[in-house]
C-alpha cells in the first residue's frame, strides 16, 4: 500500500471523525438534529467513513453523485455559518480536545472536505443533471423543518423552545412571503454552487492526484461507463 493512499485514508477518516465527533450532542439532545448543520455533517461523516475504509481495503468509493453533493452541502454550511449566523459563544459551545464543535463542523470538516474532492476524487464523473437534483435535499428540509415547527411549536431546539432552527426558516416571525423569498435566493445560490462544482469537476485532471486505491478507482471508472 502506497504512503498517499494511506495518507488520503487518514485524511478522509479525520473528516468522518471531525463530523461525528462536531455533532455528538444529537445523541443526547434529540432536538439538535433540526439544524441543517447537524444533519449535512452526519451524512458528511458516513461518506467519508467508507471513502476512508475504501481507500484502505481497495473497495468501492462513494458514487459520484453522493460525494459531490455532501461536498456541496458542508460549503453551504461554512457559507452560511460565516456569513448568516452569529459567532458561537465559547463559553456555551462544547469543546473537544480545546476546539468547538462548531468550529469542527463549519470550518475546519468543511475545508478538508474540499481539499478531498480536489486532489482525492477522480472527475469528469458528474452529469449536468446532478446540478438539479443535488438541491432536492433543501426543500425537504425545509418541509420537515415547518412540520415540525407545526406540530410541536414549542420543541426547541432554540432558546424558549422555539423549534425554527435558524432565523431565515422562522415562518412565524418573517410570514410567508419572506420564506418565499428566501427560498427562491438560497435555491438559487444552491443552483450556482452546484454548476461552480460541476464545472470544477470538467476542469481539473481526471485522475486523482492523491491515490485512492487501484481497485476503487476501476470500479469507479466500470460506474462511470454503465452510467
Amino acid at each position: 500500500m502506497g504512503i498517499r493512499r494511506v495518507i488520503t485514508a487518514l485524511w478522509r477518516l479525520v473528516i468522518a471523525a471531525l463530523c461525528f465527533t462536531g455533532t455528538y450532542e444529537g445523541w443526547t439532545v434529540a432536538n439538535k438534529w433540526v439544524y441543517f448543520t447537524f444533519q449535512t455533517s452526519l451524512v458528511l461523516g458516513i461518506v467519508m467513513l467508507w471513502a476512508g475504509a475504501a481507500t484502505l481495503l481497495d473497495g468501492v468509493q462513494p458514487p459520484a453523485w453522493l460525494k459531490g453533493c455532501v461536498t456541496m452541502y458542508t460549503i453551504i454550511v461554512a457559507v452560511v455559518a460565516y456569513l448568516l449566523l452569529a459567532p458561537p459563544d465559547p463559553a456555551t459551545t462544547p469543546h473537544i480536545l480545546g476546539i468547538m464543535t462548531t468550529t469542527m463542523v463549519h470550518r475546519i470538516a468543511p475545508v478538508m472536505a474540499v481539499v478531498d474532492f480536489l486532489l482525492a476524487d477522480e472527475h469528469r464523473r458528474f452529469r449536468w443533471h446532478y446540478t438539479l437534483s443535488w438541491l432536492a435535499y433543501f426543500p425537504v428540509y425545509l418541509a420537515f423543518v415547518l412540520i415540525r415547527g407545526w406540530l410541536w411549536p414549542h420543541s426547541g431546539p432554540e432558546p424558549g423552545g422555539n423549534p425554527y432552527p435558524y432565523f431565515f426558516v422562522n415562518l412565524p416571525k418573517i410570514g410567508w412571503a419572506q420564506m418565499g423569498v428566501n427560498v427562491v435566493v438560497y435555491m438559487g445560490a444552491f443552483f450556482v454552487l452546484a454548476l461552480v462544482l460541476f464545472l470544477i469537476d470538467r476542469i481539473v485532471p481526471a485522475r486523482p492526484l492523491m491515490a485512492v486505491g487501484k481497485g476503487g478507482e476501476s470500479r469507479s471508472r466500470g460506474a462511470k461507463t454503465k452510467g
